[in-house]
C-alpha cells in the first residue's frame, strides 16, 4: 500500500526540509490540501526542482476550472476533486495526464461516483473533514470500502483521514491502494519511525474485528440442514472468495467448505463422485475467532496457528456467525 505524507499537516518545518527528509525516507506520493487556494503551486514549482516524488494534490473548490491551466503547466501526477464542492459538471481538459480522482465525505453515498466512473481513475475516501488535520478515523468508511470495490472493481481506493498504525493495517488488508498520512506521519518526533508503523503489521490495535470485518449478509452462508453440494459449489462460485459457510437455522457456525475441503473430497470419492454428498467437502470445526478480538489479538492467533490462515469466521459468544476476515488482499500488498 502507497504512503501519501500530507506535508500541510507540519506546520513547524519548511517545506523544503521537510520534502527533503521525506525524500530520504522514500515516502511514495507527497500530498498537497489545495482548499481553493491557487498559492500552493508556489510550493509545488518548488517541490518539483527538489523532488522526484509523486505530487498528490487534493482540490477543494466550487471553480475547478481556474486550476487546470496550472495542472497542465507542472504536470501534477494525482489530482483529486471534492465531490461535495462541484457545482456544475466536471469537464476536464484536453491535455491533462494526471491521475484523476473524486474524493467523498463520510455522508455521501458512493452512488454519486456513477456519473464519474469514466473521468476519475480512483476514488478518495475523506474519513474526516475535508483539509483538516487530526481528526478521528470514521470506521463507516469501511463498508463503504467494500461496497465500493464491488460496484467499482477496477477503480483504486485512496483513504484520508485519521490513519495511523492500526487504521493503516485494516486498509492495507481491505486492498486500498494508498493512504494520505498527516498528522500521524509528519508531526511525529521521529517521522521515519511512524512510516515505518504505517507499513507493518506489529500493532497495538483498540480496533475490533467487528469493525471492519465482512458482514453475515456481505458473504457467501447455506444452511447446514437444507444445503445440497451443488448449493455449496455454486455460493463459492458466486463470491469468489473461496469458501462458503455453513450455519443452522439458529445461524450458529456448523462448518466451513472451501476450494481445498471440495477437492479432497473429490480426491477421496474419485471412484464414486455420484455419491458425493456435501458431507464429503464440510470441514465440521474451522478455525474461528470471537468477534470481540482486537486486531493485535487476532494477529496474534494467526501468528501462533499451524496452519495458513486465508479467511476466518467471526462468531459472537453463542457461536453464532456474524462474519469474516481474509487476508488475500493483505498477502497481495505485502
Amino acid at each position: 500500500m502507497k504512503i501519501s505524507a500530507s506535508i500541510y499537516s507540519n506546520k513547524t518545518k519548511g517545506v523544503e526540509a521537510l520534502v527533503k527528509e521525506l525524500d530520504d525516507l522514500k515516502v511514495d506520493f507527497l500530498h498537497i490540501d489545495c482548499n481553493d487556494d491557487l498559492s500552493v503551486f508556489n510550493d509545488i514549482e518548488i517541490i518539483k526542482t527538489i523532488s522526484k516524488t509523486p505530487i498528490d494534490l487534493h482540490i477543494i473548490s466550487d471553480d475547478p476550472e481556474k486550476y487546470y491551466p496550472y495542472l497542465l503547466k507542472h504536470n501534477v501526477d494525482i489530482v483529486t476533486f471534492q465531490h461535495e464542492n462541484l457545482v456544475a459538471p466536471l469537464i476536464l481538459p484536453a491535455g491533462l495526464k494526471s491521475k484523476i480522482g473524486i474524493a467523498i465525505v463520510t455522508e455521501t453515498p458512493i452512488t454519486v461516483l456513477e456519473t464519474y466512473k469514466d473521468k476519475m481513475d480512483f476514488v478518495l475516501f475523506m474519513t474526516t473533514t475535508p483539509g483538516k488535520s487530526g481528526g478521528l478515523f470514521n470506521k463507516e468508511n469501511f463498508k463503504k470500502i467494500r461496497e465500493f470495490k464491488t460496484a467499482f472493481p477496477d477503480k483504486k481506493i485512496h483513504v484520508d483521514g485519521g490513519v495511523n498504525d492500526e487504521v493503516s493495517f485494516v486498509l492495507r488488508n481491505m486492498g486500498v491502494y494508498s493512504v494520505v498520512s498527516g498528522s500521524y506521519l509528519v508531526n511525529s518526533n521521529v517521522i521515519g519511525h511512524a512510516l515505518h508503523n504505517l507499513r507493518n503489521d506489529n500493532v497495538q490495535s483498540h480496533i475490533s474485528v467487528s469493525d471492519f470485518m465482512m458482514t453475515r449478509e456481505e458473504l457467501p452462508v447455506v444452511l447446514s440442514t437444507d444445503s445440497l453440494l451443488i448449493d455449496a459449489l455454486q455460493s463459492i462460485e458466486k463470491y469468489c472468495l473461496g469458501f462458503t459457510l455453513m450455519v443452522d437455522k439458529e445461524g450458529k457456525l456448523t462448518g466451513l467448505i472451501s476450494n481445498a475441503d471440495v477437492r479432497k473430497g473429490l480426491i477421496r470419492k474419485i471412484n464414486s463422485l455420484n455419491d458425493l454428498t456435501i458431507k464429503d467437502v464440510i470441514n465440521p470445526n474451522p478455525i474461528r475467532i470471537a468477534n470481540t478480538f482486537t486486531i493485535s489479538e487476532m494477529l496474534t492467533f494467526v501468528k501462533n496457528s499451524k496452519i495458513p490462515i486465508l479467511y476466518l469466521p467471526v462468531v459472537d459468544a453463542e457461536n453464532k456467525l456474524t462474519g469474516a476476515i481474509t487476508f488475500n488482499n493483505l498477502i497481495k500488498g505485502e
